[in-house]
């Protein structure tokens, strides 16, 4: 006789499943908030003060906008990128790693509800990263938000992403140093190769077109347009390539999770 294959979850079962493994990977990173929130806030203000003040008076960016004011949001999306990244690939590193995964494995969870789950807790730990930034840098009285829409579309966007990202390469490393590698090589070079802590129309032709082609780049550029009303491209452009990307991305995980890739063995 075929296989029977196993009745659909209900709705109102499949969401009480999804918010609780949130509620999980919330508790998660905020159990330990000193370590995953406050130190990355705390890294974000080192580069600010130490770029800040050697370049304060050295380099000139957008008209009217000084290099401090500048390298704000660059700052603050690079810390959501990076955080958000970090909660999801360490999360499913670590439930590998330890054999605990074995207990989301046999629950009737969907691959939405994994994706929702993960994402969504990497996202709140990005965003309060983020938040964290700005409040500090509010202390000093720098830079307020002059088309707020734009930039929390940019970092929720961007949150999404990443969390997706980190789920792909938790998913494909099974050890720690697979893990580092993928950050080391992939995202960090990107992270600061994407117009953090300079515009890329102060670089050579080759490197300006190169940067064109790294999405991590609208990212931030979109994210500064939020604040100063000014980018090294169209807005609509970076939310173009941003959207794009994001759907592409989380497609990927979504497949995965579905296939049970390094899963289920």
């Amino acid at each position: 006789m075929p296989e029977r294959k196993p009745a659909p979850q209900p709705p109102a079962a499949a969401w009480v499943g999804m918010r609780t493994l949130l509620h999980k990977e919330v508790l998660r990173f905020w159990k330990v908030a000193f370590q995953t929130v406050a130190a990355p806030v705390l890294t974000a203000m080192l580069y600010l003060l130490i770029f800040g003040h050697v370049l304060e008076d050295r380099v000139v960016v957008f008209e009217g906008v000084g290099y401090t004011r500048f390298l704000v949001p660059g700052l603050v999306m690079m810390s959501v990128l990076q955080n958000a990244f970090a909660n999801t690939s360490s999360s499913l590193i670590q439930s590998k790693i330890t054999g605990n995964l074995v207990f989301l494995l046999v629950t009737p969870l969907s691959r939405w509800s994994w994706f929702t789950a993960y994402v969504g807790a990497a996202a709140a730990r990005a965003l309060s990263v983020g938040a964290g930034v700005l409040a500090v840098t509010a202390v000093f009285g720098l830079p307020t938000l002059t088309n707020p829409a734009w930039a929390l579309a940019f970092a929720m966007l961007g949150a999404g992403m990443l969390g997706a990202l980190g789920l792909i390469a938790g998913l494909w490393a099974e050890k720690f140093d697979q893990m580092a590698a993928f950050q080391n090589f992939i995202i960090m070079p990107m992270t600061f190769l994407s117009g953090v802590f300079y515009s890329v129309k102060s670089l050579p032709p080759f490197w300006q077109a190169a940067s064109h082609l790294n999405p991590f780049f609208y990212m931030v550029d979109g994210f500064r347009y939020g604040f100063f009303g000014q980018s090294d491209v169209s807005p609509w452009l970076s939310l173009a390539v941003v959207g794009g990307s994001c759907v592409g991305i989380s497609a990927l995980a979504l497949r995965l999770l579905a296939s049970g890739y390094k899963l289920r063995h």
